[in-house]
């Protein structure tokens, strides 16, 4: 993957149309047309043998008749000729190309190969990138540039949208021009079989040009690339997706369309919403949601106020915001007077204000700036509905010159819905030319401040710092691997209660006592062993869900109730799935249920976004999309919890209130270590946990089904988002002797590592930062230890004071471009730690880490006051340079280039 090729694709200087016609509705025809009449000031190239001119260019009868290289080829040509023509364009130098043509993936070569490799392999071989196959093309407004076969042209704007779908391209084309709304740029990527939504979302994520990104996904192929490109991006700008394939026959529809995976959509949900980007589930809410980003700003809160000239709509908005959690502040004593001396008698009194149906310019505008003074309130929604006194476009500029004119118009978002056709269509079309949002009904206006309220929740999530997990519960992956991979060589692939204990225990997991019994004499046995009251499970491979055949009998209290409940269950069982292969018999000690709520927990493996964790109620049927709320690895605290009160939100699971039931912390250490086991455990592929007993601060895992994958997992690919690297920890010692932890940074080191930024001297402060900076705020800490480990590094020191605390020494990080080709690092020491090798050990580690992770260059930059830095780095290998005009120190190591001599250094 490579973003300079990509600087090519969105600012080329010469286009080339290969396939080029001057018969109508041909799809070189439409191209050329698109083309010359968009602006575009570059030379625009018709290749084609048929003709010497198209549409009045010259034409040129093949590439290599072209008088200079093109920075874009257009393909619009059969599938049959694009590898020759591919593999010519790539010789001849040209480094993008958008390709039109399907089917590629369908059609094959004498000797078995699909034209779709074919081309795959002709574009990698000159280090060409492809747009598509299958794409409508691109359309670059600021640049005058369409390249598409839309049948309009974009208008010039801040939104990026991104599409797998044509004809969601030229659907919400149509609507934005008619909305007055432009783009930064308008990409269909068609089968995306190389240009793909990361590198794009890496790209548009840097674009100044971009403020915000609209996505429409039917699939995602690379999972990683695609979470971690997100995720920066959405730091930035808002990220909004709408993915088809919400139910099972959709996804289905959706990988037809494009060939890409069907993973389930709940985890798609989750997937999202942990990249920070915001769902919206159909073209109307994507309209609305656009029509918001266009025309506001982020929101400073959460409260709403509502103007209205009729009940009944303010009714209406006031139900969608509070059904759908948002806040609805009363009006403050001062407000409530003003608006008390303007209205009628019969204004309703609070928010909703409801200022009555016969409300004028004058009144309408003067409520909204009235409002506009509150402190109370972050956000205005003004509702019209009709009147006989038909003021609908006065009104609607009234409110506009207010909003202009009102010192708040920065700090408090207003929206407005306009009810109605032929006498709202006008007022409507002003709002969009004043750049105010409008919405066509109440449901819709709130519907749209509830997402930028829940961009904004998002964003806050991506802040929090999450509580540590207790230090006394264990992660020991050595054992539980070694058992695991025991059954796996003994040839199990599910292992059941009596045989994950071992498992379980090694992750502070508790499951109730269990045993294994072959017939009725033997669960006698152990009954007597585990003490009355015991509960009996037939134990059978064939059997998943043992209630379903009434396997399970509970609260047996003697050796009789068990030989007879042996046999009746056995014979039941028979009688109901007689092919079912009965092994023998489970014993348990039965748990003290009184008090306590059952639940259910479950990992499941997604074809696309790989281990997903499940919560939801027990029971033996769900439909994951349904019943329960999904969360990705790596899990933390604040991650768990927010899963937890999403479960309780949606009432996936109900808190009933019982003496011993939910405890918010438990059930979160209980999901983290769950989290913790998947990570470290490749060997796992599935996991169900059914029922799940919560008493309080004690959970109990009652029955539990592992299944195991046979052949080895290639455990970095498998997860979706990299989870923290354990392996990088080292223990180090300083020249003064004391011991120090040097390992990567984790969100819970937010705290420490403030304070840590805090302790540094003036001086050092001056030489970190370039100049005199002001102390971290919490969100700007958030962001420094909240990273992701496969786009950053950041390693810290640590060591353990007097008053057994961890203390943070020092810190390097570095920042990799997306291309892998070079890392930036900057670094910093306590000033009572400077001079004990700590610079040194830090400097040597994070070489050796992005030389281990192929990475091309590492390169630093420090203040010429810094001579010390720079010293350091010469006597690990870096070449430094002087630069006297910006008085900085240049730092270099070319990590292919030097020995492994300087990187090994003996860090003792």
């Amino acid at each position: 993957m490579s973003q300079r090729t990509l600087h090519t694709l969105f600012r080329p200087t010469s286009v080339a149309i290969i396939g080029a016609s001057n018969r109508p509705k041909r799809a070189g025809n439409v191209l050329m047309k698109n083309l010359l009449s968009g602006g575009f000031s570059g030379p625009i190239m018709p290749v084609t043998p048929k003709y010497e001119a198209v549409l009045g260019v010259l034409a040129y009868p093949n590439i290599e008749a072209l008088p200079l290289k093109p920075d874009l080829a257009i393909i619009c040509t059969a599938a049959s000729s694009v590898p020759a023509i591919i593999e010519t364009l790539a010789q001849f130098g040209c480094k993008v190309a958008i390709v039109m043509a399907s089917g590629l993936a369908d059609e094959f070569t004498e000797d078995g190969t699909s034209l779709l490799t074919l081309t795959q392999q002709n574009a990698q071989r000159y280090g060409m990138r492809i747009l598509g196959p299958n794409s409508l093309g691109m359309i670059l407004p600021n640049l005058g540039l369409n390249a598409s076969l839309a049948h309009t042209a974009a208008l010039p704007g801040k939104i990026a949208f991104v599409s797998q779908s044509a004809a969601i391209c030229t659907t919400v084309l149509d609507w934005a021009n008619n909305k007055g709304i432009g783009f930064s740029s308008f990409i269909s990527l068609g089968d995306a079989n190389d240009i793909n939504f990361d590198e794009l979302l890496d790209y548009l994520g840097r674009d100044s040009k971009t403020d915000a990104i609209l996505l429409y996904i039917d699939s995602v192929n690379e999972k990683r690339h695609f979470l971690s490109a997100a995720r920066a991006a959405s730091r930035n700008k808002p990220i909004l997706v709408i993915k088809s394939g919400r139910s099972i026959e959709g996804t289905s529809a959706a990988k037809l369309h494009t060939g890409g995976l069907a993973g389930n959509d709940a985890v798609y949900e989750a997937a999202f919403r942990r990249a920070g980007m915001l769902r919206v589930n159909d073209l109307i809410e994507l309209f609305a949601a656009v029509e918001t980003l266009a025309h506001s700003r982020p929101l400073q809160g959460e409260r709403l106020g509502i103007i209205s000239n009729g009940g009944g709509p303010a009714v209406l908005a006031l139900d969608e915001l509070i059904l759908g959690g948002g806040k609805l502040p009363p009006l403050s004593p001062e407000i409530y007077q003003r608006l008390n001396e303007l209205l009628p008698k019969s204004w309703s009194g609070q928010n909703p204000v409801d200022i009555g149906g016969d409300s004028d310019a004058i009144r309408y505008a003067k409520s909204l700036e009235i409002l506009m003074d509150s402190d109370d309130l972050d956000a205005i929604l003004v509702l019209h509905s009709p009147s006989a006194l038909g003021e609908s476009v006065e009104i609607a500029q009234a409110i506009a010159a207010t909003i202009s004119n009102h010192p708040n118009r920065h700090k408090i978002n207003v929206l407005t819905n306009w009810s109605g056709e032929d006498s709202a269509y006008e007022a409507r079309k002003h709002f969009s030319k004043s750049r105010i949002p409008t919405y066509r009904t109440p449901e819709g206006a709130v519907g749209a401040f509830m997402h930028m309220v829940e961009y904004r929740r998002n964003q806050k999530l991506l802040q929090e710092v999450p509580q540590s997990i207790p230090v006394n519960i264990p992660a020991d992956s050595v054992t539980a691997r070694a058992k695991l991979q025991q059954a796996i060589d003994s040839g199990k692939t599910l292992l059941e209660t009596h045989e994950s204990r071992g498992i379980l225990d090694a992750y502070g997991l508790n499951t109730v006592d269990t045993w294994f019994a072959k017939n009725a004499e033997q669960a006698v046995e152990y009954a007597q062993q585990a003490g009355y009251p015991i509960a009996l499970k037939v134990q059978s491979p064939d059997i998943h869900h043992k209630s379903d055949v009434h396997g399970v009998m509970l609260n047996l209290t003697s050796d009789v109730e068990v030989k007879q409940a042996a046999k009746a269950m056995i014979e039941r069982v028979m009688s109901l799935n007689p092919d079912a292969k009965i092994e023998g018999l489970i014993v348990q000690k039965m748990a003290l249920t009184a008090g306590a709520q059952e639940i259910r927990v479950a990992v499941a493996n997604d074809p696309v976004f790989g281990p997903a964790i499940l919560l939801g109620e027990g029971g033996s049927e769900w439909e994951p999309t349904k019943d329960a709320v999904v969360a990705l690895p790596p899990l933390n605290m604040t991650l768990a919890r927010y899963m937890v009160i999403q479960a309780l939100k949606t009432q996936k699971i109900r808190d009933r209130r019982l003496p011993r039931g939910l405890n918010m912390n438990a059930l979160c250490v209980m999901l983290t270590q769950i989290s913790h086991l998947i990570i470290d455990c490749p060997e796992i592929a599935t996991l169900d946990l059914n029922p799940v007993l919560c008493a309080g601060e004690e959970i109990t895992l009652l029955d539990v089904n592992i299944g195991l994958n046979a052949e080895p997992i290639d455990n970095a690919s498998r997860l979706a988002i990299s989870p923290y690297p354990k392996e990088l920890e080292e223990t180090a010692q300083l020249k003064n002797g004391n011991q120090v932890m040097l390992r990567p940074i984790l969100p819970e080191d937010e705290p420490k590592h403030l304070a840590f930024d805090n302790s540094l001297s003036d001086e050092d402060r001056y030489k970190r930062y370039f100049g005199v900076r002001s102390k971290m705020t919490h969100e700007e800490m958030a962001v420094l230890t909240q990273i992701d480990y496969a786009r950053e590094m950041a390693f810290i020191a640590t060591a353990i004071g007097d008053d057994g605390e961890e203390t943070t020494l020092g810190a390097i990080r570095a920042s990799i471009d997306p291309d892998n080709t070079e890392a930036e690092f900057a670094m910093a020491v306590r000033s009572n730690y400077q001079g004990q090798g700590l610079g040194k050990m830090l400097l040597e580690k994070l070489v050796r880490y992005y030389k281990n992770n192929d990475t091309l260059v590492l390169t630093g930059f420090t203040m010429f006051e810094n001579r010390n830095m720079a010293s350091l780095a010469k006597s690990l290998g870096f070449t430094v340079t002087f630069d006297m005009e910006e008085r900085l120190i240049h730092m270099h190591m070319d990590l292919k280039a030097t020995s492994d001599n300087a990187a090994q250094t003996d860090i003792g």
